[in-house]
Parts: C-alpha cells; structure tokens; sequence
C-alpha cells in the first residue's frame, strides 16, 4: 500500500512539475534533480540561457537579439570544426541584398571590384551607374568608405559599407595609380542592374573572334551568354573567348545551362554527393550552338558555378583555359527560410568535375596558359593573351 502511495505521489510530482513549465514556470525554480532533466535537451539549455540574459545582463537586450546572436554562434562553431568558409545566417536585412545579387541587381554605385592590399580594385564601371557619372575608371582602387579606410578588409565586409538604401550617400576614397593621388567623392546610392553578360567582337591577325564576360550565375544568365554568343557568331566570329574573371558563381541550374550552350545534350557537366540529398549527376540539356574553338579567361576570382562552367568546357568542350588558379571551391549550399524572414545558407554537399576532381582539394582549376594581372599594363594583358591562344585554336 505505501508502495502504490508513493508511485502515485511521484507520478503527482512529475505532473505538476509539467505542468509548470507548460504554464510557464523557470527552471531555475525547480529541485536539482528535475531541472536537470528538463534542462538536458539543447534547445531548453538556449532557451534558459536567453531567458536569464534577456532578464539579468547589465544592458538592455530582446529575444531578436539573442536569437540572431545564437544563430551565429551555431553558425561560427560549425564553420570552425568543419573548415567550411560557406556557411552563413543571413538576417531578414542581410537576406534582402543577397537575393538582390542572385536577381541581378542591388543598391549601390555600380561596380564590381576585386581585393587587394590597400583597398578594392576597380574591375567594371556599369553604365549609367553613380560611380560612371562620378568618373570612376577601371584599374583605380578605393581606399576608404565615409572616411574610413578599408585596407585590409576583406572585400565582402568592405562592398556591404559601400551598398545601402537607395537614395542615401556615400563618400569613398578612389586612389588613382597613374597620378598617385586619392580623391573623395560623395555619390548617391542607385539601384543597380548588372550587365550581367556583355560582349564584342575582336579582330587579331586578321581573324574575328567572340569575346563574351559573364560576372555571375544570376537568374537568367545562361539565357543572356547564349544571346551574346549567338550574336557574336551572327557577326563572323570563328572562335570564342569566355571571360569568367572575378565571377563568383551563383545559381547551379544556371551553369548547368551555360554549359548546354556549347556541349550537346547528355555530357556530364557536374556530379554531386550530399549526405541529405544524396548523389546526382547534372547533364547538359541540349540545344547547343554550333561547336567552335573555345577558350576560357579565369582568375582566383573564378569561383563555384563559374568554376563547374570552365571545368566541363575544358574536359568535354576541348576549351582551353587561359589566367591565373581558381578560387578552388568544391562544396555547394542550400538556403532554408526562417520564421523571422531570414534564412541559412547551409553547405549540404561536395560536387565534382566531369572528371572527377574536387576542387576544393586540388586547389581549384590550375590554367593551361598562366598569365599573371599586369596592373601597370595599359591593356589588359591576360584577355590579350587569351585572343592569342584562341587566335592559335582557329588556326590559318
């Protein structure tokens, strides 16, 4: 009888203890013994500790606070044990302009710039852009961002104090290699659309040759480099250059489509393997132009989709590869959305070359001609060197 007493008091006990904590209770206000079985799930031990900081820390802080706070730490511990620089949480703020670069657009000055000792590079000027009506030119590097400097920054924390909302100002340093002097200018942030493929036609040694730039695998790319290639070809082109310089990748489907423009259908373009996803393989879809001598233009700005393009060119299209190494990134991500209208980007797979090759581990796509960026050359000496080589391809 006491037996059964105490069974019925201990089930008692356990029922209001959950109770309380349905209802609302702490548990810090419970017995050692229960708090450490309520506590010992690690979603409780977040909440307990967000609640005692929420209501004890010396400065006024809010649940959206420690929450995005403990995103990132998940984020960063994550990003330290499995050496992936690829990871992010984005904030509902920070979701906005990355969605804007995936669209093709942001709110900015209208360059696109590379990294380097005192600052960021001038790569492109885009058209009827703040920075082209301030006079900004390629190949000038700004040193400083409303009056800081950004020496040493990395490019992606030094372009986010460039962009902002559209209408507001921003005053950069722009140094001038040529002159040696560094000016201030104050623009007005605009919205900008990248000319996200651009193109011409180049005549070396008497023979015309296509000259396409891709600056990212946004929305509608591969449908944008077909036309340029088309158009180029349209105007007596016997050969194509593919300039994929400081392209940092974007969207897998779209390089899976860029390269359907010059492979025929059923080439492998990209393998991936992922513990969630499992394995795939991605191959052209058809529809190709007209086979004809390739050559493609990378640097360490060449990255992710920009390097699946360049890896299945060379290995099924007979493209050479003319620059300087690649980024060497050989892991994808995924984006999930969260309650709070941000979002992680989770890398959740490798991926692999037609030929089987990870680029992360051999250290990206290493050219068939090296040709180092000549920043004092007055032209740019690897895309002159690039019309060489395919100049040689077209043959006599």
């Amino acid at each position: 009888m006491r037996l059964r007493a105490a069974l019925v008091v201990a089930v008692a006990l356990v029922a209001v203890l959950a109770a309380g904590l349905w209802l609302g209770g702490h548990p810090s206000v419970l017995p050692g013994f229960a708090r450490e079985t309520f506590v010992s799930e690690p979603g409780a031990l977040s909440a307990e500790g967000a609640e005692i900081l929420e209501d004890n820390y010396w400065r006024k802080t809010g649940p959206i606070e420690l929450g995005n706070a403990s995103l990132q730490g998940m984020v960063r511990e994550l990003r330290r044990r499995n050496h992936d620089r690829f990871t992010e949480y984005f904030s509902p703020e920070h979701l906005e302009s990355f969605n804007q670069q995936i669209e093709g657009r942001f709110s900015g000055i209208g360059l696109s710039v590379s990294s380097v000792k005192q600052g960021l590079r001038v790569e492109t000027v885009f058209p009827h852009s703040p920075a082209a009506e301030a006079g900004i030119a390629e190949g000038e590097v700004i040193v400083s961002v409303d009056g800081k400097s950004i020496a040493g920054e990395s490019s992606t924390e030094a372009t986010k104090r460039i962009k902002g909302p559209e209408g507001t100002e921003v005053t950069v340093g722009v140094f001038d290699p040529k002159t040696k002097k560094t000016r201030q200018l104050t623009m007005t942030r605009a919205e900008v659309s990248l000319p996200n493929v651009s193109h011409e036609l180049e005549t070396v040694q008497g023979v015309k040759l296509g000259y396409v730039r891709m600056l990212s695998f946004s929305e509608e790319s591969s449908a944008l480099l077909k036309r340029a290639v088309e158009k180029v070809e349209s105007e007596g082109a016997e050969g194509i250059l593919v300039d994929l310089r400081h392209n940092p990748g974007g969207l897998l489907e779209q390089a899976v489509l860029a390269a359907s423009i010059f492979l025929p259908k059923g080439e492998v373009v990209v393998t991936t393997k992922s513990r969630t996803q499992g394995d795939s393989t991605h191959e052209t879809v058809g529809g190709n132009l007209p086979a004809k001598p390739l050559v493609v233009l990378v640097d360490g700005g060449t990255a992710s989709a920009a390097e699946i393009l360049t890896a299945a060119l060379a290995d099924d299209g007979n493209a050479t590869t003319v620059g300087e190494t690649t980024y060497g990134k050989g892991v994808f991500q995924e984006e999930h959305s969260l309650a709070n209208g941000g979002a992680l980007k989770m890398t959740v797979g490798e991926y692999f070359t037609p030929d089987g090759e990870n680029l992360a581990k051999t250290h990206g796509i290493h050219p068939d001609v090296r040709v180092p960026f000549n920043p004092h050359s007055k032209a740019d000496n690897q895309k002159a060197r690039a019309l060489q080589v395919l100049r040689g391809k077209v043959g006599a």
